[in-house]
């Protein structure tokens, strides 16, 4: 059941890119978020704080009132909530369409126009400048290219058995010293010129009718090609996925992701396998501290 399920999903969608507009400019941040007021507000401030222009949330039915702290912690102009409650859509030949996929389509349509570069990212996952004081200065030494993979930065729970009130960035200082030896737990996300993307995905996306991209080294290869370890960099930015936070969180994520209970055991023992892969060989990372630093902001 699963196996035809995963066959017949669809989790990629083509599209016509939009007309860039004149004077188009900076990064905004594509985001999908369901009862996340606890994190928001570190991480949408983190982001603005970051040099992010805009940041258009898709809010899938939060009944935490995720909508109204995101919208306090950021200024009008930089904000925007589309409802966006994640029902399953079919095809009428049953295929179901990913509604991740449907959401970053509909915002680099109708959003991406005014933007030099769209960043598909989730709450748990934050972009950071690993030399530079701001995000879009980080990518200045890539305005030639339109599509660049930020491998995940994988940290685990680093000793914290409850939440933290929000404050991950300086309480999760743990990583996996090797994310490219995750064998269950490497991925990417991505930034892109939403004036030359042509088809959506999750973790990779279409530009001008090719899978490819670069690194952000500015390293060029086909996204299938991306988890070779010669592809590895953090040389302009760094992308920090928070993976589990907490072990209640941990727990938590482990209960809510399951759909039966077969699944249920199925999905425990994957995230299980990824923790462990993230906590058996770790580092201390403090490239988001130093960033912090750097432009002087005393708390996340």
């Amino acid at each position: 059941m699963a196996l035809s399920f995963f066959l017949r999903a669809i989790s990629r969608l083509r599209i016509t890119p939009p007309i860039p507009a004149p004077g188009r400019s900076g990064v905004a941040i594509v985001l999908i978020a369901k009862n996340e007021a606890r994190h928001i507000t570190e991480w949408a401030q983190f982001h603005h704080r970051a040099g992010v222009r805009h940041v258009f949330v898709y809010d899938n039915a939060s009944t935490d009132g995720t909508a109204e702290v995101l919208r306090a912690a950021l200024p009008a102009d930089a904000v925007t909530v589309v409802p966006w409650a994640q029902k399953r859509f079919r095809t009428q030949r049953g295929r179901e369409i990913h509604n991740q996929v449907l959401a970053y389509a509909h915002a680099a349509v109708n959003f991406g126009a005014d933007f030099r570069w769209l960043a598909f990212i989730d709450v748990d996952e934050f972009l950071v400048p690993v030399t530079a004081r701001s995000i879009p200065e980080a990518l200045e030494g890539l305005d030639a290219h339109a599509h660049v993979s930020l491998p995940w930065q994988m940290f685990g729970r680093c000793g914290n058995t409850q939440p933290t009130d929000g404050a991950v960035l300086r309480n999760y200082l743990q990583r996996a010293a090797d994310p490219f030896a995750l064998r269950h737990g490497l991925n990417f996300k991505c930034l892109v010129d939403p004036a030359r993307l042509t088809e959506i995905g999750v973790h990779g996306f279409g530009v001008d009718g090719k899978n490819e991209g670069v690194n952000d080294a500015g390293r060029p290869a086909a996204h299938k090609d991306r988890k070779n370890p010669d592809f590895a960099s953090r040389e302009r930015l760094q992308l920090n996925h928070y993976y589990t936070r907490s072990d209640a969180e941990l727990q938590a994520k482990i209960k809510g992701g399951a759909i039966s209970d077969v699944e249920a055991e199925k999905h425990a023992r994957r995230v299980m396998r990824i923790v462990d892969a993230i906590e058996a060989d770790t580092v201390e990372d403090r490239t988001v501290l130093a960033f912090l630093d750097r432009i002087g902001a005393a708390n996340p």
